[in-house]
């Protein structure tokens, strides 16, 4: 998912990230990474990882000096990185359709409007999905058929739309840019001020939504995981909210990596294996 930055970031310096490949192991009775490898280890802007269906590569957005945005995916048994889009314009947030047939990005387009766009696996564009709706940041899909997005006009908002019908939901304003399906007929989302970020459930079905946790931070990446639910990135840690007892505990802490701030990260499908940006 992506937060434009390309029209204001490309005249300052764009940040520098780096991506950190983890195998996750249970030793007694404690989970543990190992293997930790930064597989991209490079001057500039390397960021937005995806574990392909299969876990067998990573997508990713590669920048370099020509501050031209494309896809790449690193082949994690040879230790390879691909270049998958070659297009005029500027592709982000590389993630497969749930039916897992076909990629999609947000791309920057000539006019700087901002749609998803779907490709072939191989990086062959297809068509714009999105014609009638612009200003698009980040996205997720819940079904073939529902994406839910980040509307980059002011002021900012989170919005459902269902892509047949065309119908369109809104479901708040402030959103952080996570928003993640939680299984059933809810998703994740959150909302944050000067202080705390707020994550709620939202029914797609009543179309409500309920407090789930609370966390005083400006960290705005999360996923839910089969196991630990809901997990975000704290500085150089991951969290995961324990519901029973209503708090946050530390799953891991990669300083020891010298990893400095973790923000988007992901894990594959088996939960053995984990990939973290490192702003430096």
């Amino acid at each position: 998912m992506l937060f434009v930055f390309v029209t204001v970031m490309i005249k300052a310096q764009l940040p520098e990230t780096d991506l950190w490949l983890f195998k996750i192991k249970s030793k007694d009775g404690q989970v543990q990474l190992t293997e930790g490898k930064n597989f991209t280890a490079r001057k500039g802007y390397d960021n937005q990882p995806y574990f392909t269906p299969d876990d067998k590569s990573i997508l990713y957005v590669n920048i370099r000096e020509d501050n031209q945005s494309d896809v790449y995916s690193y082949q994690i048994s040879k230790g390879v990185s691909v270049q998958l889009t070659k297009t005029k314009v500027s592709e982000y947030s590389p993630q497969y359709t749930p039916d897992n047939r076909f990629l999609t990005c947000v791309v920057v387009e000539s006019d700087s409007a901002q749609r998803i766009w779907q490709y072939h696996t191989d990086g062959n564009f297809i068509k714009c999905l999105t014609e009638g709706i612009d200003s698009i940041g980040y996205y997720s899909w819940l079904s073939t058929d529902t994406l839910l997005y980040y509307k980059l006009t002011e002021p900012h908002s989170l919005q459902m739309n269902f892509t047949i019908s065309g119908k369109n939901v809104w479901i708040c304003n402030s959103p952080v840019r996570a928003f993640k399906k939680f299984g059933g007929n809810e998703f994740m989302y959150a909302i944050k001020d000067s202080v705390n970020i707020q994550y709620r459930l939202y029914n797609t079905v009543t179309q409500k939504s309920t407090v789930y946790a609370i966390h005083k931070s400006d960290s705005e990446d999360f996923v839910i995981h089969p196991q630990y639910g809901l997990v975000k990135s704290e500085g150089t840690q991951l969290l995961h909210y324990d519901v029973s007892t209503k708090a946050w505990l530390t799953l891991f802490d990669l300083s020891s990596y010298g990893i400095k701030k973790i923000t988007r990260f992901a894990f594959d499908s088996k939960s053995k294996q984990l990939v973290v940006v490192d702003n430096n």
